[in-house]
């Protein structure tokens, strides 16, 4: 079974402990252990070296990791402590210990599917999110064979950013939303999620004789949005705009101001549009549900709030933030490109996850929002911010995908509506 590096922590030192032996060269360990970065270095009971590689010699042998950070830069941001199977790898990255859990892809995917959503959700969820996860995993490790990490570029009036796997360099994946959720064993107490991966063992999703780069995300809002909108500047056929609900109506221009707006504004229905907080929390983990109120949402800054936001997110000084104007809207009324204009410059910035991360302390729940500027009793100016979705919106909708189970759905049915003229095959009959 394949292995890959997954890297859970950076960190000035480390505590951790072994459930069960484990073996680093010719010394079998156990108990509690400490490590620090010394000189560029491993120090590990006062000895210093390169790196540590603690290898089980159990299969039921697990380790445990103090103080993982989560949900880094996002509002739920803690630490937990987190344990794991497979193999403990320590080195020094920055002047830091690097913390690496080379672990089996399917125990990776066991972890993964009940990280990103409830381990209770509905066998056909869980399925369905076990061939977009292997798949999303094989894709990207293909692509990292064939392209370089261009992820945007910038000039004096426009900073265009997009954020890839790629950015990782020692090892294949980290464990945080960046790529895929993985919480180790932590989260995996439920059995459901271990005969989901199994009853799906291999199969992930193909397309034009590749492995699909199925991305999902929380809430689509409505409306799923092509790959392009948030990643390079090309797209996929199954990574397209489409109306997630049953219905075959025809959707709006929405990369028009106007379609934008009337579909913002409204609620159409939708398969996320749920509010049975029973399914809602079938995919929203207990921190998750500290967001509210994501398939509609509004956010108000003052004028002086945004311009020390802004200033302090994206480290240029605007002044003081007199418009928000989107430039470019993609398909689901994201959007893909908006100007900010200050008393003291005005930038162009993109693309959607650049654009969460300007407006917010943390992300932005989506780019799928309309501006408005209202005018407070005391004469300040608000930013009125109405939005739809929570995440990029291309793909699978997480939420959507868990009312289609609750309404009878099948694990594939769940995935051609997704991911349009895919087909399922055995990852071991792509060379």
């Amino acid at each position: 079974m394949r292995r890959i590096d997954v890297g859970i922590l950076l960190s000035e030192g480390v505590e951790f402990s072994f459930n069960g032996d484990y073996r680093c060269g010719d010394e079998v360990c156990t108990g509690r252990h400490t490590v620090s970065s010394v000189e560029g270095k491993i120090c590990w009971q006062g000895t210093l070296c390169d790196r540590l590689l603690f290898e089980p010699c159990a299969e039921d042998s697990f380790f445990t990791i103090e103080n993982v950070v989560i949900g880094i830069d996002f509002h739920w941001q803690r630490k937990e402590r987190q344990s794991f199977k497979g193999s403990l790898l320590l080195f020094v990255e920055e002047g830091r210990v690097r913390v690496v859990n080379r672990v089996a892809v399917e125990d990776y995917l066991v972890s993964v599917i009940s990280s990103e959503m409830s381990a209770t959700s509905s066998m056909q969820l869980l399925k369905a999110h076990a061939v977009i996860s292997r798949s999303w995993l094989y894709a990207q490790l293909e692509r990292a064979k064939n392209s370089e990490a261009v992820c945007g570029y910038s000039t004096d009036d426009e900073i265009i950013r997009w954020y890839a796997r790629e950015d990782h360099t020692l090892f294949d994946f980290c464990a945080d939303d960046h790529c895929q959720r993985y919480q180790g064993i932590t989260m995996a107490a439920n059995s459901n999620v271990e005969r989901a991966v199994k009853e799906t063992e291999n199969m992930v999703l193909a397309s034009g004789g590749k492995v699909c780069d199925a991305r999902f995300s929380k809430c689509c809002g409505g409306v799923t949005e092509r790959f392009s909108a948030c990643w390079e500047d090309s797209d996929v056929e199954y990574l397209t705009v489409l109306r997630d609900s049953e219905s075959s109506e025809p959707l709006p221009p929405l990369d028009t101001e106007e379609g934008a707006r009337a579909w913002i504004e409204s609620v159409p229905d939708a398969f996320c549009s749920s509010p049975d907080g029973r399914v809602i929390s079938q995919v929203l983990n207990s921190y998750d549900q500290e967001t509210a109120d994501f398939y509609r949402w509004t956010v108000v800054y003052d004028s002086d709030t945004l311009s020390a936001l802004v200033r302090e997110k994206s480290g240029i000084d605007f002044g003081l933030i007199k418009e928000l104007i989107p430039v470019e809207r993609g398909a689901s009324g994201r959007i893909v490109r908006l100007k900010i204009v200050g008393t003291n410059r005005s930038i162009v910035v993109g693309k959607e996850l650049e654009i969460r991360r300007w407006l917010s302390p943390s992300h932005l729940y989506s780019s799928a929002f309309v501006v408005d500027k209202q005018m407070a009793d005391d004469g300040t100016v608000n930013f009125v911010l109405k939005g739809a979705g929570w995440g990029h919106g291309v793909g699978l909708c997480q939420i959507g995908a868990a009312v289609m189970g609750e309404k009878g759905y099948s694990y594939k049915e769940i995935l051609a509506h997704y991911y349009p003229g895919t087909e399922l095959k055995n990852i071991n009959n792509f060379s």
